[in-house]
């Protein structure tokens, strides 16, 4: 099993930052191969809906997390999924002055702690969820663990291309 991110929004986010982050989270948490985890990349009308469905909140909200329920799959476990509002994302980057990268890669983290059981439903499991969040977004993106591939960014434009470097 693996990692798979599938961006079905309109603004560049690279799928294999989302996976590397992802990945490098779940080793840290103990896993030697990756289970499997689905993300989509959203926008907001997307994931509201699945929010007042699923959820029956009629809001856009950053991040939903889907556990898988019943039996694994025969190629291995399956955690479930992951579904990331990109324009919320974006929306609370600029609120918290940080990059867009920063704050995708947490929400990411946060969907996944879901996935792995925690809950933060009580102040008590909220405290605990995001200590161990804080934890792994410090190891993995804050302490330079993940990084754009090279000549690609992690989050760009719509339609940007990375700039060529010249040789010197």
């Amino acid at each position: 099993m693996d990692v798979t991110v599938t961006n079905l929004q309109g603004r560049a986010v690279d799928p294999a930052f989302v996976r590397d982050v992802l990945v490098r989270a779940l080793r840290l948490s103990g896993y030697r191969r990756p289970p499997g985890v689905g993300v989509a990349l959203v926008d907001d009308a997307y994931i509201r809906t699945l929010n007042c469905e699923y959820r029956g909140g009629d809001y856009a909200t950053d991040v939903l997390s889907f556990p898988m329920d019943g039996d694994p799959s025969p190629d291995g476990p399956v955690l479930g999924d992951i579904v990331i509002s990109v324009q919320r994302a974006r929306e609370q980057a600029r609120r918290y002055k940080h990059p867009l990268r920063r704050e995708v890669a947490l929400l990411a983290i946060h969907g996944l702690l879901h996935l792995l059981g925690y809950d933060d439903q009580t102040e008590k499991a909220a405290s605990a969820m995001r200590s161990r969040e804080n934890a792994l977004l410090d190891a993995i993106v804050d302490a330079g663990a993940v990084r754009p591939r090279p000549g690609r960014s992690a989050v760009r434009r719509r339609g940007a291309r990375p700039r060529r470097r010249t040789a010197r």
